[in-house]
């Protein structure tokens, strides 16, 4: 009788496929891990999503509210019995709260899920499903403040441009103004006009996380970083004549409106603005590193916000010729970036290097005002040492105390910033920047200013943010 022997070659096969399925499975587990920690919220969310639209049938959608608990969105039913969504602030709030009903944006989208969900007790959710009665689903509490809010918005005025406030150490976003805006009352009424934008006004367009402009001076934060990290021991033997124009081959490169800054080192040009000395450290510097440096501190990159953004661009490469080097180290040249990722950079470095991820939402609360989820700060990693960002926030600060920031010298508290005035069009007067955060030795919110075609960043940008941080210090004192 034959005995079965083994195929080893068949036993090897087998063993082959156990693997193959037990490393598929291991794959979709970690996969199943990783979509509940990072994308169901946006899978959720979406507005393709059916169960959504099932979840609006049954549920009166939530209140937006401020983190001082002013209502901010809210459900209104009329008499016949219509729902209709509505914004007690109008414009205020336009961007950051957004608008629902011709599409969903800013914190409408963000949480839309969240506010068609009811957290109302169970027994009164059955009752009012037999009933034929909508549930109450849950409110959302936003991380803005509404005195930081509305002094932003009266201080931008009538200019076109964008303000924004955020905590470093947590990244809390406390106040969030792009202009022109719109009432998201009307958005229905108003819509063709919105899109068609005859005026070019780009009024749904938030200029915060969406505006691309040139950085200006403000970009010398990204040109100085690379020059200290090249001259570690040496860079305070800095020096530089500036006669207000500086000549590199048959390129010339002015100072703001051709000023004369006389005898400058490292931290007098940073603080005057100096572009002579600023275009002179760009030529000196190591393109692939400035890039490297560029591409760290998240330009051409994604990055770590909720809202839809524009990404910023950083185009200098090892082959670029001299006029590009110059303009690029100046912030100008091809060089793009939004308000809000220039409030990213300067909040790192307030927080010692580290970035936090920006965010909106601080809690859910049900109907009867119990919380149901909270939102805590999260780190996205450093930009930065800490070392480094030491060094910058004092430089930071001399621009206020000796230089362009002179706007925001007080005995009330301490601010370090840094001004800018970019070109982006001939003939056109330039685009006003600040970008800073106050207290300076201890630092505990951060603002950028862009003010488009405003002119000098230091007479027309700095003031604005003044006015936020006293609005924010004195609101801390009377409390």
């Amino acid at each position: 009788m034959k005995k079965n022997v083994p195929n080893p070659k068949a036993n090897k096969n087998i063993l082959r496929l156990a693997y193959a399925v037990a490393g598929v499975f291991v794959c979709m587990v970690l996969y199943l891990g990783y979509f509940l920690q990072f994308e169901s919220d946006s899978v959720i969310n979406n507005a393709y999503n059916p169960r959504v639209d099932l979840l609006a049938e049954r549920v009166v959608r939530g209140e937006i509210r401020s983190a001082d608990g002013q209502v901010l969105a809210r459900t209104v039913t009329d008499a016949d019995g219509t729902e209709r969504r509505e914004y007690p602030f109008g414009q205020l709030y336009a961007h950051a709260v957004g608008y629902t009903g011709n599409g969903k944006t800013g914190i409408e989208s963000l949480t839309n899920f969240y506010l068609l969900t009811s957290h109302v007790n169970l027994a009164e959710q059955v009752i009012n499903q037999f009933s034929g009665i909508k549930n109450l689903g849950d409110d959302v509490v936003t991380t803005l403040d509404s005195t930081l809010q509305q002094t932003a918005w009266e201080l931008l005025g009538d200019r076109r441009g964008a303000v924004a406030v955020m905590e470093p150490d947590t990244g809390k976003i406390l106040a969030m103004v792009s202009k022109p805006d719109y009432d998201p009352n009307t958005i229905a009424a108003d819509w063709e006009t919105l899109t068609a934008d005859e005026g070019g006004e780009a009024r749904l367009l938030n200029r915060v996380t969406q505006g691309l402009y040139p950085p200006g001076s403000t970009f010398k934060i990204l040109t100085l970083l690379e020059y200290l990290r090249e001259h570690p021991q040496d860079y305070d033997q800095f020096h530089f004549d500036c006669d207000g124009v500086y000549e590199q081959g048959d390129y010339t490169i002015r100072c703001y409106h051709g000023e004369a800054h006389g005898s400058q080192n490292l931290a007098q040009a940073f603080a005057n603005s100096c572009n002579g000395a600023f275009a002179q450290i760009g030529m000196s510097l190591d393109k692939e590193k400035f890039r490297s440096l560029a591409e760290e501190l998240l330009y051409n990159q994604e990055l770590p916000l909720s809202l839809p953004y524009s990404e910023s661009s950083f185009s200098l490469t090892k082959d670029a010729d001299d006029w590009e080097t110059l303009q690029t180290a100046i912030g100008q040249g091809k060089t793009q970036t939004t308000p809000m990722h220039t409030l990213m950079i300067t909040s790192a470095i307030a927080n010692g290097g580290t970035l936090m991820k920006p965010y909106l939402v601080d809690r859910l609360e049900n109907a009867g005002g119990q919380e149901v989820k909270k939102f805590l700060p999260s780190s996205w990693g450093e930009l930065m040492t800490a070392e480094e960002a030491g060094r910058l926030a004092e430089f930071m600060r001399q621009v206020v105390t000796e230089g362009t920031g002179s706007a925001l010298r007080t005995d009330a508290y301490t601010a370090a910033g840094k001004t800018g005035s970019a070109e982006f069009e001939t003939g056109k007067e330039t685009h006003a920047w600040f970008t800073g955060f106050a207290p300076a030795e201890d630092p505990e919110i951060a603002v950028v200013v862009l003010v488009e075609e405003g002119g000098s960043g230091g007479k027309a940008a700095a003031p604005i943010a003044r006015g936020i941080f006293d609005a924010y210090f004195s609101g801390r004192s009377d409390s």
